[in-house]
């Protein structure tokens, strides 16, 4: 089985405007470790969502922001810890990195953790330095371009991580989710919670956005919310039935028909969605910490020995 579904060169990262002075970075096609960000343009200055997980690609975004706007990137908000987020961060060193308190506390924890090159094809990462956030939160905090209010949440419950965040921009119902949502890509919530994230999917759903940036993926409207929660269900439903026949979550995994979701980017995260869900079947609260690395380990098992495609 691939771990991805690569038929051609992956075409360029895309700047699409998707409000009036607000800008979605969108990276092809949203596989492991190629994230999207975004960013506002305001007079006097650009507030930019999330870094890239490289050097090069984090380059690259720069170069993007600055075919748009001459004004200087003054704030970074983090909408979660991990690396393809948050790698970049370094890269903008005049900015005011804004994040979570423990978004914050994960990355001086974690520095850049040598499991990126565990598990997955190689990558040039570059020169990478880690970069905390410098200003946090614990519920939220607004941030303004210009006029716009920007709202950034932390929505209290752990989901595709223990840390993730929003950034929701009411005038215009314009919603930038992190990795909560993914787009034609498999949901991955080894590190957060099951019913947590189905929980936060009611939540984002209340918000009434007409428009979303995905973490991975193109831009959608809100039917993404429901697509997910179809899948996160699914994970549910199929931990159920392993755990009362006994089988480990890769066993369940090797006798599960992924049936739609299987054409959906990386479906080898089926293994580690599954090691979340026995645990809070188990009786273990939402992100509390388990065995990260078997999990990987066995999703490399899945796929056959292989390493997982990473294409950043």
């Amino acid at each position: 089985m691939s771990s991805s579904r690569h038929d051609h060169t992956l075409p360029p990262a895309r700047v699409e405007e998707v409000s009036d002075g607000v800008y979605a970075y969108i990276q092809p096609d949203g596989s492991w470790w190629i994230n999207n960000t975004g960013f506002l343009a305001g007079r006097r200055g650009v507030i930019s969502i999330d870094a890239c997980s490289t050097e090069r690609r984090t380059l690259a975004y720069r170069e993007a922001i600055r075919s748009v706007t001459d004004r200087p990137v003054t704030t970074l908000v983090n909408t979660h810890h991990h690396g393809d987020h948050t790698f970049g961060n370094f890269a903008f060193p005049e900015a005011t990195v804004v994040g979570h308190e423990q978004t914050r506390e994960l990355i001086l924890a974690e520095g850049i953790p040598d499991y990126r090159t565990m598990a997955w094809t190689e990558v040039d990462w570059g020169d990478l330095e880690a970069r905390p956030p410098f200003l946090t939160y614990t519920e939220g905090v607004t941030v303004y371009s210009d006029d716009l209010r920007c709202e950034v949440r932390h929505l209290g419950v752990a989901a595709h991580t223990t840390n993730d965040s929003i950034v929701w921009i009411p005038e215009r119902r314009l919603l930038f989710s992190g990795d909560l949502l993914f787009n034609g890509g498999t949901p991955f919530v080894l590190m957060g919670s099951v019913r947590g994230s189905l929980q936060v999917l009611d939540e984002l759903e209340a918000l009434g956005a007409r428009t979303i940036v995905p973490g991975h993926g193109g831009v959608c409207g809100p039917g993404v919310i429901d697509r997910v929660r179809g899948y996160l269900r699914f994970v549910l439903e199929t931990a159920e039935r392993g755990r009362e026949a006994g089988l480990s979550p890769l066993e369940t995994a090797r006798e599960t028909d992924l049936g739609e979701y299987g054409e959906l980017l990386d479906p080898e995260r089926i293994v580690g969605n599954l090691h979340r869900a026995y645990a809070e079947l188990g009786g273990l609260p939402p992100g509390e910490p388990i065995d990260v690395v078997t999990a990987v380990l066995e999703m490399i098992e899945f796929n056959g020995g292989r390493p997982l495609t990473c294409l950043a």
